[in-house]
């Protein structure tokens, strides 16, 4: 069997999309969920199998952004909608 010019292409194809995602994949940057006091109780919510949704309005409690502040790069939660936190503060294992 022979690999025609059309093949070539579609390999290479197929090797520039596998690059761009070994390229932007790399070292995860965000904070993950400390494992402390304060914040103990909701790794036992999670442990015990509650859903990071149903966790995730708990941390507006203390991260309201006026008791605890927020880094200026963080993204602000979009037109009132409820904080996802847990979608980016994985919980360490």
């Amino acid at each position: 069997m022979k690999i025609g010019k059309r093949d070539w292409i579609f390999l290479a194809i197929v090797a520039a999309v596998l690059l761009v995602f070994i390229a932007i994949s790399g070292k995860e940057k965000t904070k993950k969920l400390p494992v402390d006091a304060t914040h103990q109780q909701f790794n036992d919510m999670l442990n015990a199998g509650k859903k990071k949704i149903e966790v995730d309005p708990l941390c507006e409690s203390c991260h309201d952004g006026v008791k605890v502040k927020f880094p200026p790069n963080h993204p602000a939660k979009p037109g009132g909608a409820p904080m996802r936190c847990l979608f980016c503060h994985k919980q360490q294992k």
